[in-house]
């Protein structure tokens, strides 16, 4: 019978000689003692990290949700956040939403952050904020409503008796240097409506709104046939000259008095099914640039589906975003 010091010996030798010390353990070391051998070497392959995630999409805008509320700080990186949503080589996804403990200050129930595809960080998402508020449902934190604590300031998701969420945005960011952009300002409250801007070897007439993020909006007649989407949505994401933090981009064509239908260039995650900020955005847009009347429940028709957005401009100025947040599945993924 060899030894266990005589195993820890050949371990030893096989660590520093690599694969050409293999043929020689076969030829030379007893079966028994191989397998010990074996086992030994396969222990010190570190197994990869596991992360337990669940999935979710709104309109098909999909995302990664991260049960933090034990932490202040997401326990993944940018670069692993990229990583995981890799449509070939992770789990795949828009975005990493991680669910936060509340910060100390302020009547929070709960705080979210939110990195892109790409490892950038905005400052809210409108889709993700319904797929987080459904995903804090399912983990047994059910409420009426949540108060969370965002990049873009307070948040709060309605649930609804039919499933779907309303989620009061707040009010939209209209003056230019707070959207921000360089754009001149054309309109009351320092803001930008229809504003003329060169981009991409075209001339475009912009709107810029925040919604706790910045949104280029561009009114036009058809959505298939007067835009090069490809090539001008990340050309006007891009064009920092005018939008010094990039831009999510809407191109919008007006369908009816309360309807309106558009194709978005997300800020770093370029073209998506859906993107719930920018429903809003353009929403607010279209009834300053005159494009539709105020007072309506403007139902916004985007790749992968509806949402319906209002605007209470003569009250509270809040904007209202209603659509649905549904779960696909859940499981472990292997940081790689």
């Amino acid at each position: 019978m060899i030894s266990r010091r005589s195993v820890r010996s050949v371990f030893l030798l096989l660590s520093i000689f690599g694969e050409s010390s293999n043929a020689w353990m076969t030829s030379k070391i007893p079966q028994s003692a191989r397998r010990t051998v074996t086992a030994l070497q396969a222990a010190t392959v570190a197994s990869p990290t596991l992360v337990e995630f669940s999935k979710y999409e709104g309109l098909g805008n999909d995302f990664i949700l991260i049960d933090d509320r034990d932490r202040d700080t997401p326990s993944l990186t940018p670069e692993e956040s990229e990583k995981l949503c890799d449509r070939n080589f992770g789990v795949g996804g828009d975005g990493v939403i991680f669910a936060l403990k509340p910060p100390s200050e302020g009547d929070y129930d709960f705080r979210m952050r939110i990195y892109n595809s790409d490892g950038s960080e905005p400052e809210m998402c409108g889709n993700g904020i319904r797929c987080f508020a459904q995903f804090l449902k399912d983990l047994g934190a059910d409420a009426e409503s949540y108060k969370v604590d965002t990049l873009a300031g307070p948040i709060v998701p309605i649930m609804n008796a039919d499933g779907t969420i309303t989620v009061d945005m707040g009010p939209p960011i209209l003056k230019a240097a707070n959207v921000p952009t360089t754009l001149a300002s054309n309109a009351e409250d320092d803001s930008v409506v229809e504003q003329t801007m060169e981009c991409n070897g075209k001339t475009w007439k912009v709107n810029a709104v925040s919604m706790g993020n910045p949104h280029c909006i561009i009114f036009v007649d058809d959505l298939e046939n007067d835009i090069d989407f490809e090539r001008d949505g990340p050309a006007l994401e891009a064009c920092t000259e005018f939008f010094p933090a990039k831009t999510n981009v809407e191109f919008v064509q007006v369908m009816s008095d309360t309807h309106l239908k558009m194709k978005v260039w997300e800020r770093g995650a370029g073209p998506t099914l859906a993107c719930g900020t920018g429903a809003c955005a353009l929403t607010v847009a279209a009834i300053r640039a005159g494009k539709i009347p105020s007072g309506n429940k403007v139902r916004v028709t985007l790749p992968g589906g509806d949402l319906f957005i209002e605007w209470n401009k003569g009250t509270d100025n809040k904007v209202f975003m209603t659509g649905p947040a549904v779960f696909s599945f859940q499981g472990k993924a292997a940081l790689k």
